[in-house]
């Protein structure tokens, strides 16, 4: 830690350069190639709009854009935190009985497995057009990677250590709380990369649905709305915007798990 602090800037900048050039190619060839297409094949707005006209829309809906990445964000993040929570305490009741875990993580499974499309509309006449919907759907898509990783840390305890706190005559409750929560912190911070891309996906695909005919602002509105005016280049920007939402809520989470859990993640 202290040896990357005392690296000089341009070894650093060396180093950022080695690390973001590649990515930063491949985006700067997607553009190019992407213009070169809508230049060459004269391909109509509203079918390919160019760079260029993508960048315009972005800015002349920038307010709109704005206040749709604000509730899709707020959304997605609840979902995400309420994921965690739900999914940490699904974790250690699996962790603690065998049959509970057979009876249950099948239908953990089933909320993996079934079309999030096809029960956002029930969720709708359940809940109701509002933002509770969207955080509802945002946490049945984010919660599988969340229980599988957790219970996976909680199980896999070290025999050995497992039968030292057993001989020390520490109970279930003191093994729980020393030794397998401890343990399963990097397997949750891994579960949380996982859904932190999955809550944008999530809290999208609902607004599409939550949005129609009522005042609720999203990018999944914004999208539904722009695609039935045949606004491409609008529409290609909020696709970006919600792209730009997922690598933030990932790098947020990613940047969390390495300050406040150093500990846990240096060990794994």
């Amino acid at each position: 830690m202290s040896g990357a602090a005392e690296r000089p800037p341009a070894t650093r900048i060396a180093d950022a350069a080695r690390h973001w050039g590649p990515a930063i190619l491949v985006a700067l060839i997607a553009i190019a190639t992407w213009w070169l297409i809508a230049w060459g094949f004269d391909m109509p707005s509203a079918l390919l709009p160019k760079p260029s006209e993508v960048w315009r829309a972005a800015t002349e809906n920038r307010m709109e854009l704005l206040r749709a990445l604000y509730a899709t964000g707020l959304a997605a993040a609840a979902g995400l935190l309420a994921a965690i929570a739900l999914g940490s305490l699904i974790s250690v009741a699996f962790s603690q009985s065998q049959r509970i875990r057979l009876a249950f993580f099948p239908y953990v499974i089933f909320l993996q497995t079934v079309p999030i499309v096809a029960i956002a509309p029930l969720l709708i006449i359940w809940s109701g057009y509002q933002f509770r919907t969207v955080v509802i759907v945002t946490v049945i898509v984010c919660l599988f990677p969340i229980v599988n990783s957790v219970t996976a840390g909680l199980m896999a305890i070290d025999r050995q250590w497992s039968d030292l706190f057993s001989l020390y005559g520490a109970g279930r409750a003191k093994k729980l709380a020393r030794l397998q929560i401890p343990a399963a912190v990097p397997y949750l911070v891994l579960g949380a990369k996982t859904s932190s891309g999955l809550a944008v996906i999530g809290a999208i695909v609902a607004e599409f649905f939550v949005g129609n005919g009522t005042d609720y602002d999203g990018l999944g509105t914004l999208m539904t709305h722009w695609q039935g005016f045949v606004k491409t280049d609008a529409l290609i920007a909020a696709v970006f915007t919600s792209t730009l939402l997922g690598l933030f809520l990932f790098g947020l989470v990613h940047g969390i798990s390495r300050t406040l859990l150093r500990r846990w993640m240096d060990a794994a």
